[in-house]
């Protein structure tokens, strides 16, 4: 996808993003970055940067907006660890094969979150598109809230205050940044890509091997019987 069809489809929400808080101040940014933490693709680079701005022209301070977009963030990443969390009973661990989803994937999602959990939420909230959907998968590994909601808090902050500054140091140029921004989604977004076409490729060489692997204790019974 090239960069000007992006463009075409951000540019909407961006200058959505930028009428809200221009309108609603402090509010504005609580409920555009709450629903960006729940999933909802709307870019907190356009409303901190923007926000920065309005920090710049003295509309309210860094401290204030930066506690107000990570509190927001919080609280959206609720939202989405409780889809992640109560869907995996009612969808997934019910109805997971018919998407392909089997109890070991799960368990294996488990042990994931129990060994590397901490670092992946805290480092992936200052990651770009990353940040936005990682509640989904630790509320499906049933990640300790607690822990869940302090390492989010903690790894949204420095996300969210440097934005936040980058807009107030270069005022009326934030918008520039937003679109320099764009680059470092572009890149995350082919790591994702790649990732994701890793873990297919993966998944399906050792399909077999899972397959058989899970049925040999049927035929071991089988045989001794």
């Amino acid at each position: 996808m090239s960069p000007l069809i992006i463009a075409s489809i951000t540019d909407p929400i961006v200058d959505f993003a930028v009428r809200v808080v221009g309108d609603l101040g402090l509010p504005g940014v609580f409920v555009l970055m709450l629903l960006e933490s729940a999933c909802i693709p709307i870019p907190s680079e356009a409303t901190m940067l923007f926000a920065g701005f309005n920090v710049s022209e003295g509309q309210y301070s860094l401290i204030a907006v930066t506690l107000v977009g990570s509190f927001a963030n919080l609280f959206g990443s609720w939202l989405a660890y409780g889809v992640g969390y109560y869907g995996r009973v009612d969808i997934l661990e019910k109805h997971g094969r018919k998407l392909h989803i089997k109890p070991h994937h799960l368990t294996a999602a488990d042990r994931y979150f129990e060994k590397h959990g901490d670092a992946t939420v805290f480092f992936t909230r200052m990651m770009p598109i990353i940040r936005t959907f990682i509640s989904l998968p630790a509320g499906v590994a049933r990640m300790p809230f607690w822990r869940f909601s302090v390492l989010t808090f903690l790894g949204c902050l420095p996300w969210v205050f440097a934005l936040a500054f980058i807009g107030q140091q270069v005022g009326v140029k934030w918008e520039s940044w937003k679109d320099s921004l764009h680059y470092v989604d572009y890149a995350v977004a082919a790591l994702i890509v790649i990732g994701v076409i890793y873990v297919v490729v993966k998944y399906r060489r050792g399909g077999g091997g899972d397959a058989v692997a899970s049925s040999d204790p049927v035929a071991a019974d089988g045989a001794g019987s």
